[in-house]
C-alpha cells in the first residue's frame, strides 16, 4: 500500500463495508472526519453534524470492534484466496474514478491489478447477441488491436463475453467488471474465460467475497465500465437494457460514445440507432473513429511537431488557459481552474469558445488539450 498502513486499511474497510454506508455516505464521512479511523474517535455531537450522515450512523460507533474483526477476516482471506484489495491509497486504484462522485471506494481484483492503463475502450451490448453482433465485436477489436487498448466489459453473455474472448485472441489486456462477488464467477460457464483474463488482464468487483449477489449489482457495475472506458462502443442493444444504461452513464461522464448502426428490423439495433438519433453517440465506422476522438497515434507513428501558438492577441484569461495547455498537454478542468484562478463557470465558457475556434479539444474525464 502507498500512504496507508495496515491499521488505516482495517478502519477503511470496516467503515466502507459497514451496513448502510454507500460510497456517497462514505466519502462524506471521510471529507468531514479526515479518515475512517478518525470517524470512530469523533465526539457523538460532531458525528451527528456530518453531512449526509446525521444521527442515523451513530450506532456504527458501538460496532467498532465487530466491524474491525470483519475487516481483519477480509484481509486474511485476500491472502488465502489470492485477491487484491484496492483503495484510493493503492497505486493501482483507478485514477479515472477521480471525477466521478458515485465511484466505488474499494475494489477487489484478481489478475494484473494495474487499472490505469494508457488506453481503454469499453465494449457493451445485449446478452442476446446476434451473429452480426458477435462478428462486429470481433472485427472492432481486431481493428483496434494496432492501438493496443485495454478492452473493458462485463463478463456477461452475448457481446460482453465476445469482447473479452476477442481481446484475448488479439493479445490485448481486458478488464472484466463483475456484478458478482470477486470469489464467484457469474455466469459460471464463463469461468474458463475468466481464468484466461487473469493472465494478462483483471477481474474486478466492488463486492467482497461471500457477499450476497442481488440483481441490482449488475446495473450498478455499469457505472464502473463507463468510468474506466475512455471510449465506449455499443455494438447491439435493445431500446431498454444494460447496454443503454451504460451508454447513458458514459454520456453523463463526458466520455466518447460510439454505436454500431444496425438493421432497422432488428430489435437489437434499436438501442444503437436511438443513441445515434439522439446524438448521444457517434456512428462507429472503423477504428479511426476512436483513434481520432482520443488523439491516439499508431505505434511508431511520429506526429508532426506543431508550431507554438501566438497568444499575444488573446485576452488575459485565454492566455492563461492556452499557456497551461501548451505546457502541460492534457489538463483536467479543475486543475485549469485552480491554476488560472478563473471560476469554473467562466472557464467553461472560455473553453467552449476556444473549442468552437478549433484551438482546444475536450477529452474524456473533463480534460482539455490544444489541437
Amino acid at each position: 500500500m502507498q500512504s496507508q498502513d495496515h491499521e488505516e486499511l482495517r478502519y477503511y474497510l470496516a467503515l466502507a463495508l459497514a451496513p448502510k454506508v454507500g460510497s456517497g455516505v462514505f466519502k462524506a464521512i471521510i471529507a468531514y472526519s479526515g479518515s475512517a479511523k478518525q470517524f470512530f474517535k469523533l465526539p457523538k455531537g460532531k458525528v451527528a453534524k456530518t453531512p449526509k450522515v446525521g444521527t442515523k450512523l451513530l450506532d456504527l460507533r458501538n460496532q467498532e470492534e465487530q466491524l474491525l474483526r470483519k475487516a481483519d477476516e477480509l484481509i486474511q482471506e485476500s491472502t488465502k484466496i489470492n485477491f487484491h484489495i484496492l483503495t484510493p491509497f493503492h497505486p493501482d486504484f483507478p485514477k479515472r474514478f477521480k471525477l466521478q462522485e458515485d465511484s466505488p471506494v474499494v475494489l477487489f481484483a484478481q489478475g494484473q491489478t494495474d487499472l490505469n492503463l494508457e488506453r481503454t475502450v469499453g465494449i457493451v451490448g445485449t446478452r442476446s447477441a446476434t451473429p452480426y453482433g458477435k462478428s462486429a465485436t470481433r472485427k472492432i477489436i481486431e481493428d483496434l488491436a494496432i492501438y493496443q487498448p485495454a478492452i473493458i466489459s462485463g463478463l456477461a453473455y452475448g457481446i460482453d463475453i465476445e469482447a473479452h474472448r476477442a481481446a484475448l485472441a488479439y493479445n490485448l489486456p481486458t478488464i472484466a467488471v463483475m456484478g458478482s462477488p470477486i470469489d464467484r464467477i457469474y455466469p459460471a460457464v464463463h469461468r474458463k474465460t475468466a481464468e484466461s483474463i487473469m493472465g494478462t488482464g483483471t477481474l474486478i468487483s466492488e463486492y467482497s467475497p461471500g457477499s450476497t449477489m442481488v440483481p441490482g449489482n449488475f446495473p450498478a457495475r455499469n457505472r464502473i465500465i463507463a468510468s474506466l472506458s475512455d471510449a465506449l462502443i455499443v455494438v447491439e442493444a435493445a431500446e431498454k437494457g444494460g447496454a443503454l444504461i451504460t451508454a447513458e452513464i458514459a454520456y453523463s461522464y463526458d466520455k466518447e460514445i460510439f454505436a454500431v448502426p444496425g438493421n432497422l428490423q432488428s430489435q437489437y439495433s434499436e438501442g444503437c440507432n436511438l443513441l445515434i438519433k439522439k446524438m448521444k453517440a457517434n456512428i462507429y465506422t472503423g477504428p479511426n473513429d476512436v483513434a481520432e476522438a482520443l488523439f491516439w497515434s499508431k505505434p511508431g507513428e511520429v506526429k508532426t511537431q506543431k508550431t507554438l501558438l501566438d497568444f499575444t492577441n488573446r485576452d488575459a484569461d485565454e492566455r492563461k488557459i492556452l499557456e497551461i495547455l501548451q505546457k502541460k498537454g492534457e489538463v483536467e478542468i479543475d486543475f485549469l481552474s485552480i491554476s488560472t484562478e478563473i471560476p469554473l463557470g467562466l472557464l467553461s465558457s472560455k473553453l467552449l469558445a476556444l473549442e468552437f475556434e478549433g484551438i482546444v479539444k475536450s477529452l474524456p474525464g473533463k480534460k482539455y488539450k490544444l489541437l
